[in-house]
């Protein structure tokens, strides 16, 4: 099958037919994967097919791979299952607060480079589509008195930040259980070496350094709607066998909402992160 390239909108993705199974394990392909993160921000390769081995193989062509030892899957520990299915992960309660744009990892120093999902089933209802907004292209679209506002302002990242836009009145032992997970104050703007920057929001940042609650969580909310407008945003309708790979420091990212009983399924590896944010 022949390979073609299409990008389905001007700032963001690339849309890629024609590659499948073992031969998308292949340092060549790996090499245009990254090269198209860093210009588009998402790969999305209809049809993949690829399995779990495959996965795991691609996945470290592109960096190293995460372990992840509560992702539920019986065979691979750097797998992790995402369904709302209890039976089939330990995480699926906590899968609703994926419904808000998020980016993975804010509570580490080094958030994760990569993200690649590739779906195992479709909901039976069509829900649960997965969206992404470039913050990249975001920041750029700022007015230069824009950009100087933002200069110096941190934010605090949390788990609990993220449960609470889903339960907002937590039992005293479900906030115990969420303030478990260690928060990590962060700039708002990702200062990276090679000269770009980035907006680091979503979900996950509760509070901004140094202003009362709710003039924060306004200008927090603020600058996650000029993010997510439609012109730096893509909305990936998953068919059976997709695979898609995304630049988890640039670009945010939500599930359409999906009910507790859909047959959704999807096979997750992560890639860990090259650069502290700064």
């Amino acid at each position: 099958m022949a390979v073609t390239v299409t990008e389905p909108t001007p700032t963001t993705g690339v849309e890629i037919t024609g590659l499948s199974g073992s031969r998308l394990v292949d340092r060549a392909v790996a090499k245009e994967c990254r090269s198209a993160l860093e210009q588009r921000g998402v790969v999305i390769y209809r049809g993949a097919d690829i399995d779990d081995d495959d996965l795991v193989a691609f996945s470290r062509l592109l960096g190293r791979v995460v372990p992840l030892p509560r992702g539920g899957h019986p065979t691979h520990r750097e797998i992790q299952r995402i369904t709302r299915d209890p039976s089939k992960s330990p995480l699926a309660a906590y899968r609703e607060s994926t419904f808000h744009w998020h980016i993975d990892g804010t509570t580490s120093e080094v958030p994760d480079s990569t993200t690649l999902l590739t779906v195992r089933q479709v909901s039976d209802d069509g829900e649960g589509d997965t969206e992404f907004a470039n913050t990249f292209a975001a920041y750029e679209a700022l007015s230069e008195r824009e950009k100087r506002e933002l200069d110096g302002v941190r934010a605090v990242h949390s788990f609990a930040a993220s449960q609470l836009l889903v339960t907002p009145d937590p039992s005293p032992e479900e906030r115990a259980a969420w303030d478990r997970n260690p928060a990590r104050e962060h700039p708002l703007v990702w200062k990276r070496a090679d000269g770009r920057r980035s907006l680091l929001i979503g979900a996950t940042a509760g509070e901004v350094v140094g202003r009362p609650a709710a003039s924060g969580r306004a200008f927090l909310d603020h600058l996650l709607d000029r993010a997510t407008r439609p012109e730096f945003t893509l909305r990936h309708r998953w068919r059976p066998g997709d695979l898609v790979v995304w630049d988890n420091t640039g670009m945010l990212h939500r599930a359409l909402p999906y009910g507790r009983a859909s047959s959704r399924l999807m096979h997750r590896t992560s890639v860990a992160g090259e650069e502290t944010v700064a």
